[in-house]
């Protein structure tokens, strides 16, 4: 009696499950909440670190990214281009091939957009040099992702450490090629590409200079969701995903399906590298992706691999980098302060996960066995 007495006592006071699936009303209403608890914390550090008013704070992050129709733009621009890598590696991820090197597959793209401008530029019509740059990039940012995709599927080995390493492969090749094609000689960098005739320059639209960038990332992004829930190739990625054996079981060519998303994958973060460089800034350099390739990672995985969600999650995080740099901007305070805002918000957002997928349950107390 003294053994069944003790082992009770032992019990712990709660334990966690798996919930089942919640109504996706109840798990919009955690998120929101979280969102929630998240402005208060802001608001009770921004109070203690800096004494300035919250509301203002707010207030200036919201000026950040709508005060202006440029500063709408911008924060659109910056949407599309987050969303559009976002877009690329969700095929591999959702295949549970964890594709790290976006951010290299982008500066690739990138490059070889670059190439096509500075060789091709004034040697061919406008319309067949960005078409030439259209197929260049795409693949360029292909085949960057092929190699570790054949390692992956030939010799298993760890697609996370080896798409990471390709980044760096990527950094110093636009690094070597922007000492190569150095403008003017000496300045390490390469400069606006072809600023008198625009040669490569994506047409703007309307007067707008990042418009054709949005209509591009949306059309990626409805073909992407249609993609991977209605074509036969998403159904492939999605079985391989849950079980390479079971895909292997019912006749699916698990190696194929590696090496054809992870082709599809670079192929469109090699379209982003196009987008920056002939479409944005009309130059390179080792920072031109900007670290989105990482960034993407919480965008998708935020988003359950969800494309059209994933406009929600890719804007959250662009609103908040464009509020961070105006509170840095109109407070004086550096920019690790608004990063610690943004940090903030994220980690409630993220820890809300928790909540929808798993429940704490507290033991109900056993009496005393007299």
């Amino acid at each position: 009696m003294s053994n069944k007495n003790s082992s009770k006592q032992h019990e712990p006071l709660f334990h966690i499950v798996k919930r089942e699936a919640m109504p996706w009303h109840e798990s919009t209403l955690i998120r929101l909440g979280s969102v929630i608890a998240a402005l208060i914390v802001c608001a009770i550090v921004t109070m203690a670190l800096t004494g300035e008013n919250p509301i203002k704070v707010y207030a200036t992050m919201i000026d950040g990214a709508f005060g202006t129709s440029r500063r709408v733009w911008n924060l659109l621009q910056n949407l599309a281009m987050l969303l559009c890598v976002s877009l690329a590696v969700t095929p591999a991820f959702k295949m549970r091939f964890w594709n790290i090197g976006a951010e290299g597959q982008v500066l690739v793209g990138g490059l070889a957009t670059t190439a096509c401008m500075i060789l091709f530029g004034g040697k061919l019509s406008n319309g067949l040099l960005i078409l030439t740059m259209i197929v260049a990039s795409m693949l360029a940012g292909a085949i960057w992702a092929l190699i570790p995709a054949i390692f992956k599927a030939t010799l298993n080995t760890n697609e996370t450490l080896f798409t990471l390493m390709m980044n760096y492969v990527g950094i110093q090749l636009v690094a070597y090629f922007a000492r190569v094609w150095e403008n003017p000689k000496g300045s390490g960098s390469i400069g606006i590409i072809n600023p008198n005739t625009q040669a490569g320059w994506l047409p703007e639209i309307g007067g707008q200079k990042y418009l054709l960038n949005v209509l591009v990332v949306f059309a990626i992004t409805i073909f992407m969701y249609i993609y991977l829930k209605y074509s036969k190739h998403g159904y492939e990625i999605s079985v391989v995903g849950e079980s390479q054996n079971t895909a292997r079981y019912i006749g699916i060519n698990v190696k194929k399906v590696i090496i054809r998303t992870m082709l599809f994958s670079g192929a469109v973060c090699g379209i982003a590298g196009l987008l920056l460089v002939g479409g944005t800034s009309h130059t390179i350099t080792t920072e031109t992706a900007g670290g989105r390739g990482f960034t993407a990672i919480m965008v998708s995985w935020l988003a359950k691999f969800n494309p059209l969600v994933m406009i929600l999650t890719a804007f959250l995080l662009a609103f908040l980098d464009s509020g961070a740099q105006q509170i840095a901007t109109d407070f004086g305070l550096n920019k690790s302060f608004s990063d610690i805002l943004t940090g903030i918000i994220l980690f409630f957002i993220i820890g809300s996960e928790f909540f929808v997928n798993y429940q704490i349950k507290f033991n109900k107390s056993s009496k005393e066995v007299k």
